[in-house]
C-alpha cells in the first residue's frame, strides 16, 4: 500500500518509507546507505530490494554503494546573505564546474548546532570533500564538533576560519596586513582619532584586524583610546546603533575602519540619517569589496579581500586532495588583501568632528 501510494501522488521516497517497507528500523537503513556498521547480509539485501522497489535516488545509490562515493562536495558557510560568502561561492562553484562536480550548500546562520546538523546530513550523502568556513567561535570548540569533523575520512579544506587544536589544509585572507593597509590609510590622510568597529572577538579574522588597527597606531605613535573601540560581531543593525552611538560622543573619532562589508551599511545609514557627509564631517573605510555602494554612486574606501580567489583556491586544495590521498601534506595558502582608495579616507581641516 505505501509503495503504491508514493508512486500515484510522486511524493519523495524518504528513508522512513525503505524502513517501513523492508521492515526494519531507520538506523539499519542509515547503516546500509552509509555502509557503516554491522547488517546481517539477509537485512541489507531487504533494505536494497526497497530501495530499488521505491526507487530511492537509485544511480546515486548504486554508484555510492559500488564506489563508496559520489560527484559532490559539500559547502557549509555562516551567512549566504553577506556578498563575502557569495563571492566565495561563486570561486568555488567555477572550479567546481570544470571538474563536473555537484555542490551541496549549507547556511549555519553562525549556529553551531546547525552546522553540527548540516555535517551529518553531508556524512549521510557520500560526499568526496567538504569545504568549510567554521561558524564557531574558537574558545567555545567542543568535543563534538572534533570528533565530528576527525571521524569523516575525507579531505577538508578550511575558507579563512581555524579549527583549534586540529589541522586541516586551508585558505585564508591576511587580515593583519588588511587592517593595518586600512588604519594606516587613515592616519597618512591626517586622522590620530580613529575608531574601529569590529567583529566577535573569539573568531580569527575579528583577532587579527584589531592586531593591524592597533599596529598602525603603534607604528605611528598614535595612542590606543579604549574609547574608540567597539565591537559590532559583523552584524548590520550593531554597526547602525554603534555609529550612533560615536556621533553622540563628546570627543568623537574623526575617521572610522568598520571591519566587514555589512557593519559599513550599518555605518552608513547612521551616517545619512544624521546628515553626516563623508569625508567631511567623518571619514571611513571599510574591511571587503560591497558592490552596491557602486551602483549607487558611494566612493567609499576598502581593503578589497580576494573573495573570488578564496574560493577557487580552496575548491583546488580539495581538488588536490582528492587526487592524491594519501598524500597528507597540510597546506596552508595566505592571499593578501588589497588597498582601494576612493577618497572616503580624506581629512578635512575643519572636520565636525574636531
Amino acid at each position: 500500500m505505501v509503495l503504491h501510494r508514493i508512486r500515484r501522488n510522486k511524493m519523495p521516497v524518504t528513508i522512513n518509507d525503505i524502513a517501513k517497507e523492508a521492515g526494519v528500523s531507520r538506523a539499519t537503513v542509515s547503516r546500509v546507505l552509509n555502509d557503516s556498521g554491522y547488517v546481517k547480509y539477509e537485512t541489507r539485501q531487504k533494505v536494497l530490494k526497497a530501495i530499488k522497489e521505491l526507487n530511492y535516488t537509485p544511480s546515486a545509490i548504486a554508484r555510492s554503494l559500488s564506489t563508496k562515493k559520489t560527484n559532490t562536495i559539500g559547502v557549509i558557510v555562516p551567512e549566504i546573505n553577506d556578498p563575502f560568502f557569495g563571492e566565495v561561492i561563486k570561486g568555488i562553484s567555477e572550479v567546481a564546474d570544470e571538474y563536473n562536480l555537484n555542490i551541496i550548500l549549507f547556511n549555519t546562520d553562525d549556529n553551531v548546532e546547525k552546522e553540527l546538523k548540516a555535517l551529518e546530513l553531508l556524512k549521510e550523502q557520500r560526499i568526496q570533500g567538504i569545504i568549510i568556513t567554521p561558524t564557531f567561535t574558537e574558545d567555545e570548540l567542543n568535543s563534538e564538533y572534533l570528533k565530528t569533523l576527525e571521524n569523516f575520512g575525507i579531505p577538508i579544506i578550511l575558507i579563512d576560519g581555524h579549527v583549534k587544536y586540529t589541522s586541516f589544509s586551508g585558505v585564508f585572507i591576511d587580515h593583519i596586513k588588511g587592517a593595518y593597509d586600512g588604519t594606516e590609510a587613515l592616519i597618512k590622510a591626517g586622522h590620530k582619532k580613529i575608531a574601529i568597529i569590529n567583529g566577535h572577538m573569539k573568531s580569527r579574522p575579528a583577532k587579527e584586524r584589531f592586531i593591524g588597527y592597533k599596529k598602525a597606531l603603534s607604528m605611528y605613535n598614535i595612542p590606543l583610546e579604549e574609547r574608540y573601540i567597539f565591537y559590532g560581531e559583523y552584524k548590520y543593525e550593531n554597526a547602525y546603533n554603534i555609529t550612533n552611538e560615536i556621533l553622540k560622543m563628546k570627543d568623537p573619532p574623526t575617521a572610522i575602519f568598520v571591519s566587514s562589508n555589512m557593519m559599513i551599511l550599518g555605518c552608513i545609514k547612521a551616517l545619512y540619517e544624521n546628515k553626516i557627509n563623508v569625508p567631511k564631517d567623518i571619514a571611513i573605510i571599510g574591511f571587503d569589496k560591497l558592490e552596491v555602494l557602486n551602483i549607487i554612486g558611494m566612493n567609499i574606501s576598502f581593503i578589497n579581500g580576494p573573495t573570488l580567489e578564496l574560493g577557487r583556491t580552496g575548491m583546488k586544495m580539495l581538488i588536490d586532495s582528492l587526487n592524491d590521498k594519501k598524500k597528507k601534506e597540510i597546506r596552508r595558502v595566505i592571499l593578501l588583501p588589497e588597498i582601494v582608495l576612493k577618497g572616503s579616507e580624506k581629512y578635512v581641516e575643519k572636520n565636525r568632528c574636531e
